[in-house]
C-alpha cells in the first residue's frame, strides 16, 4: 500500500510539473498565444520538430533509446513528447551511404507512418553544405552554368517525384542549407568578392530552378511550402542583406528559415529583435530550422565534442538538464510571439545523435538523451506547446481585438473526477466546444449547438466520446464560434 501511494504521488508530481511548464509558455504577449498554446500563421499548428538525419546510422551501429529504462522506437518517443515534425537532410551522392535518396525514402516512410510533418533539407552537395562550404556534387563539377541550372531543376524534380510516388510528399522543402553565402560555389557564391549583381543573379537563378523542380513534381492538390534557410538568427543586418538581395532577383518562397545556436549566432534578445524585424519587413512565416543547447559540458566517448566550453553557454542558462529545458522553453516563447503570428516553429537539430557502440558522437552532450540513451526531462519543453490544435485569430487589421467569445479557465483545475467549463458570448451564436489531447487528437465534444448570449457552462467528467475515461494528463479545451476560437489547457488527475 505504501508503494502504491508513493507511485501515485510521483505521478501527480510529474503531471503537475508538466502542467506548470505548459502554462509557463502560454504567458507570451502575442495574440497568437491567446490564453494558451502556440500557433504559427492563423490556423496552422506550431512546428515542434527534430532533425533526425542521424537516426538510421545510430540504430545500425547499435544505438538504443529508452524511456524509464524501457527500449522504445525513437520516433515514438519524440511524438509522445509533443514533436509533430521531422527534418531530414539530403545529400546528392554521399560517401557513407546515409542521407542519400534511398535512405531518405525509407526514413520518409517512417515519418509518415507516425503521422508526423516532414521537412526535406536539400543540400545540393555530396557532403555538408553550410556557410563555410557549399561544394557542388562531384558529378556536377564540370558543368557550364546553364547545364548546372538544368541539373538543379531535374534533380529536385526527381527527388520530389520519388517521394510523392510512395505517398511521402514533404510538407516543407528547403532549397539549400544555410545559404547565407549562396550555394553551388563558385557559380552561386555571393559573399566577399562574389557579392556582385551578376553573382546574385546567378544564385537567384539556381534557387529558382530548385523551387521550380518542387513545383513541377507536385500537383494542384499538393501543398508543399518552400523554405529558404540561412544561419543568422541573431544577426539582423546580414539577414536583411541576404533576403533583400534574394527577393530582388524575383525568387518567391513561403518560409524564412534561421539557424540559432547561441555560441555562434548571438543572444535570445538579438534573435527576438531579428525575427520580429524580418516578419514585419517580409510578411513571411519564420521557422528556427536548427537549434540546440547542451545539458552538460562533460564527455562520454573519445570523440571530440563540438560544444564543451563555458563560453559556449548563453548567460542565464547553465549546462544542465534544467538549463537546457529553460533555454528551449524561452526560445519557443520568443518564436511563438513573433509579430503577426509569423513564428512558425522550432526544430531541434540532432537530438538523437547519441554515442553508439559502433560510432562515437561529437554531439552527445547536446542531445535530448543521456549518454546511455535515456530520455532527458528537458524534452518536456516540447510538451508545453500545442501539437495539433491552435487557437484561432479573427479576421481584420490590427493586433488587438475584443473577441465575441471568451473561454474561461475551468474550475476546479487540476480536477478529478469532474470540472466546470464556462464561456461568455456577446450574442446568440453556434458554439463548438471540444477537448483534445496534446497530440491534437479529439477526445470529447462537449458542445455543438446554438447557445444564448451571456455566461454559459458545461460539465466534463473526464470521459471521451466513447464513454470511457480518458487517461490523466494535460488536455486542450477549444471553443469555436464563427471565425473566432480560444483555447485553454486543463489538467485531469485520477
Amino acid at each position: 500500500m505504501g508503494r502504491d501511494a508513493s507511485s501515485w504521488g510521483a505521478s501527480v508530481l510529474n503531471l503537475m510539473r508538466r502542467f506548470a511548464s505548459v502554462f509557463a509558455i502560454a504567458a507570451g504577449p502575442a495574440i497568437c498565444l491567446l490564453a494558451a498554446g502556440l500557433q504559427a500563421s492563423p490556423g496552422q499548428p506550431f512546428i515542434k520538430g527534430a532533425d533526425l538525419s542521424f537516426l538510421q546510422e545510430i540504430e545500425d551501429n547499435g544505438g538504443v533509446y529508452t524511456e524509464d529504462g524501457i527500449n522504445r522506437e525513437a520516433m515514438d518517443i519524440f511524438k509522445d513528447h509533443g514533436f509533430n515534425y521531422v527534418r531530414l537532410r539530403l545529400w546528392h551522392t554521399p560517401s557513407g551511404g546515409y542521407c542519400n535518396l534511398e535512405n531518405t525514402l525509407l526514413m520518409a516512410q517512417r515519418i509518415k507512418q507516425k503521422d508526423l510533418g516532414f521537412m526535406l533539407d536539400i543540400h545540393y552537395s555530396d557532403t555538408w553544405a553550410d556557410p563555410g562550404q557549399q561544394s557542388k556534387p562531384a558529378s556536377w563539377e564540370a558543368l557550364v552554368f546553364e547545364a548546372l541550372k538544368d541539373s538543379v531543376y531535374e534533380y529536385t524534380r526527381h527527388v520530389i517525384a520519388e517521394l510523392k510516388a510512395q505517398n511521402t510528399l514533404p510538407d516543407m522543402v528547403q532549397v539549400g542549407n544555410e545559404i547565407i553565402c549562396g550555394m553551388l560555389w563558385d557559380d552561386g557564391r555571393v559573399c566577399g568578392a562574389w557579392n556582385t549583381p551578376q553573382q546574385w543573379e546567378r544564385f537567384g537563378d539556381l534557387v529558382a530552378e530548385g523551387i521550380r523542380g518542387v513545383e513541377d513534381a507536385t500537383g494542384p492538390g499538393d501543398s508543399v511550402k518552400i523554405a529558404i534557410h540561412i544561419d543568422r538568427g541573431g544577426d539582423m543586418g546580414s539577414s536583411i542583406w541576404f533576403f533583400d538581395n534574394l527577393i530582388a532577383e524575383g525568387v518567391d518562397f513561403d518560409v524564412i528559415g534561421q539557424s540559432f545556436y547561441p555560441w555562434w549566432h548571438g543572444t535570445l534578445e538579438e534573435l527576438e529583435a531579428n525575427l520580429d524585424t524580418l516578419a514585419r519587413r517580409y510578411g513571411k512565416d519564420i521557422v528556427i530550422a536548427e537549434t540546440a543547447y547542451p545539458w552538460t559540458l562533460g564527455w562520454y566517448d573519445d570523440t571530440h565534442n563540438i560544444v564543451g566550453l563555458p563560453e559556449h553557454l548563453h548567460a542565464g542558462y547553465p549546462a544542465t538538464v534544467e538549463g537546457q529545458e529553460s533555454f528551449l522553453s524561452d526560445l519557443m516563447e520568443i518564436v511563438a510571439g513573433v509579430h503577426d503570428c509569423r513564428g512558425a516553429g522550432v526544430i531541434y537539430w540532432a537530438p538523437e545523435w547519441i554515442s553508439a557502440p559502433g560510432k562515437g558522437s561529437p554531439w552527445e552532450n547536446v542531445t535530448l538523451f543521456s549518454f546511455e540513451g535515456e530520455v532527458l526531462s528537458s524534452m518536456a519543453a516540447f510538451d508545453s506547446a500545442t501539437a495539433g490544435v491552435s487557437p484561432g485569430k479573427p479576421d481584420g487589421p490590427g493586433d488587438d481585438f475584443d473577441p465575441p467569445v471568451r473561454l474561461n479557465q475551468n474550475f476546479p483545475n487540476p480536477f478529478g473526477p469532474g470540472t466546470s467549463i464556462s464561456y461568455d458570448l456577446d450574442r446568440d451564436s453556434h458554439v463548438i466546444l471540444k477537448i483534445y489531447n496534446l497530440l491534437g487528437k479529439e477526445a470529447r465534444t462537449l458542445v455543438d449547438r446554438e447557445c444564448s448570449a451571456g455566461l454559459n457552462a458545461v460539465h466534463w467528467d473526464g470521459t471521451g466520446d466513447d464513454g470511457d475515461m480518458v487517461p490523466p494528463g494535460v488536455y486542450l479545451c477549444r471553443l469555436s464560434s464563427g471565425s473566432c476560437s480560444e483555447t485553454t489547457k486543463i489538467l485531469l488527475l485520477r
